[in-house]
C-alpha cells in the first residue's frame, strides 16, 4: 500500500514538474520574472533564492508550481502581462505542450520495455439480431482476422479499434466456418441497445483462451517511437469519444482526483512496468489536454483572455475583471477537487476501484 502511494505521488509529481518547466523555461526566454519555482504545493518547507527566483520544496507532495510576476497586471515590471500576446500564448501553452510531449516519450519507452504480449484468435460466439454484424452477414463460429487492414492480435485489440471507429465505416476481414474469407463493412454504433456492443458481436472468450499464447517482448527504439506516436493519436481519439459518450449519456461520468490517480497507479503497477508507463502517459496526456480547456484559473482560461485581446484589436480586458474571473474559477476548482477527493477516499475505504 505504501509503495503504491509512493508510485502514484511520483507519477503526479513528474508530470507536474515537466508541465511547470514548460512555463518556467519559456518565461525565462521572454524575460518574464519568475518569482518562485516550487516542488509540491504550499506551505513552504524550505526555499533558496538564486537570482530573482525562489526555488522551494513544499509540504503537499502533489504537483509543482511556477509563480510569475504580474500574471494579469501589465504595470508590474518584467511581468507576464506586459509581454506581447504571442509571447504570453507561448508561455501559457508551453506547460500543456510539455506534458503531451512527455506522454509521447513515455509511451515510446513503454513499448521498449519488455512487456506481456497476448496473441489469441478472435472468434464470434453469437450475433445480436438487427445489429451491424448481423446485417454484414457475420455468423457464430466466424473468425475475425483483421480490422481496417490491421491484423487482430487479440480480443482487446478488436475492442480498442472498434471504439476508435464509432460511427464510421469499418472493414472486417472474416474467415467463415467453411474456410472462406470475406471482407465486410460494419458501422460501429455510438449508442447500441442495452446489453449489446457497438457492432453487436458476442465473442467466444473460452475459444480465444484455449489458443492463447503469451510472450514477453520489447521493441527496438526505431519501432517503439512511431508506435508511441500512433498510440498517442489513438488515446486522443478515445478521449474525445469518451467525452462525447459522457455528454450523450451513453457512458458513466467517472471523475478522479490526485488520490484516485494514486489508487489507480497502485493497481496498474501490479501488472508490470510497461502498463504503469502507459498509464502515466495517459494521465500526462489527459492533464495536458484539460489544461487547454477554457476554464478560468487554468492555462486555457488565461489563453482565452489573450485571444480576446487579439480579437479586440489589442484592447485588454481589465486586469481587475480578469483577476476576479480567475479567482472565482480557482475557488470553484478547489470546491470540485474537495468533492472528488472525498469520493476518492470513500472508494478506497469501501475497497472499490476508480476504474468502472
Amino acid at each position: 500500500m505504501i509503495l503504491n502511494i509512493i508510485i502514484g505521488i511520483i507519477i503526479i509529481s513528474i508530470i507536474a514538474i515537466v508541465h511547470e518547466l514548460g512555463h518556467f523555461f519559456t518565461a525565462r526566454a521572454f524575460k518574464v520574472r519568475v518569482e518562485e519555482f516550487g516542488l509540491g504545493l504550499p506551505p513552504r518547507l524550505i526555499g533558496k533564492k538564486w537570482g530573482q527566483t525562489i526555488y522551494s520544496i513544499n509540504a503537499i507532495p502533489f504537483g509543482a508550481f511556477v509563480k510569475m510576476a504580474g500574471e494579469v497586471d501589465p504595470d508590474v515590471p518584467d511581468s507576464l502581462a506586459s509581454k506581447k500576446p504571442y509571447q504570453r500564448l507561448i508561455v501559457l501553452a508551453a506547460g500543456s505542450v510539455m506534458t503531451i510531449i512527455l506522454a509521447f516519450l513515455v509511451l515510446s519507452v513503454a513499448f521498449m520495455v519488455p512487456h506481456t504480449a497476448v496473441t489469441e484468435p478472435v472468434i464470434v460466439k453469437d450475433i445480436a439480431p438487427g445489429s451491424p454484424a448481423a446485417m454484414a452477414g457475420i455468423a457464430a463460429g466466424d473468425r475475425i482476422i483483421s480490422i481496417n487492414g490491421d491484423a487482430l492480435e487479440n480480443v482487446a485489440y478488436l475492442i480498442r479499434k472498434t471504439q476508435l471507429n464509432l460511427g464510421e465505416e469499418t472493414q472486417l476481414l472474416i474467415k467463415h466456418r467453411d474456410g472462406l474469407e470475406e471482407l465486410v463493412i460494419v458501422v460501429p454504433r455510438w449508442k447500441p441497445p442495452e446489453g449489446q456492443g457497438a457492432i453487436g458481436i458476442v465473442l467466444d472468450l473460452e475459444a480465444s483462451a484455449r489458443d492463447r499464447t503469451v510472450t514477453r517482448r520489447g521493441l527496438p527504439f526505431w519501432e517503439a517511437i512511431p508506435k508511441g506516436a500512433a498510440q498517442l493519436i489513438e488515446i486522443s481519439v478515445l478521449y474525445k469519444e469518451g467525452l462525447i459518450a459522457m455528454i450523450a449519456g451513453t457512458a458513466p461520468a467517472v471523475l478522479v482526483g490526485p488520490v484516485g490517480i494514486v489508487q489507480m497507479a497502485g493497481e496498474v503497477a501490479e501488472a508490470g512496468l510497461s502498463p504503469l508507463l502507459e498509464f502515466a502517459a495517459i494521465i500526462s496526456f489527459i492533464l495536458g489536454i484539460i489544461n487547454f480547456f477554457p476554464i478560468p484559473a487554468v492555462d486555457g482560461g488565461r489563453i482565452v483572455f489573450v485571444v480576446l485581446e487579439w480579437l479586440r484589436g489589442g484592447k485588454r480586458v481589465s486586469p481587475r475583471i480578469e483577476g476576479l474571473v480567475h479567482t472565482i474559477g480557482f475557488l470553484l476548482i478547489i470546491a470540485v477537487a474537495i468533492i472528488i477527493t472525498y469520493q476518492d477516499i470513500l472508494r478506497i475505504i469501501t475497497g472499490e476501484s476508480p476504474v468502472p
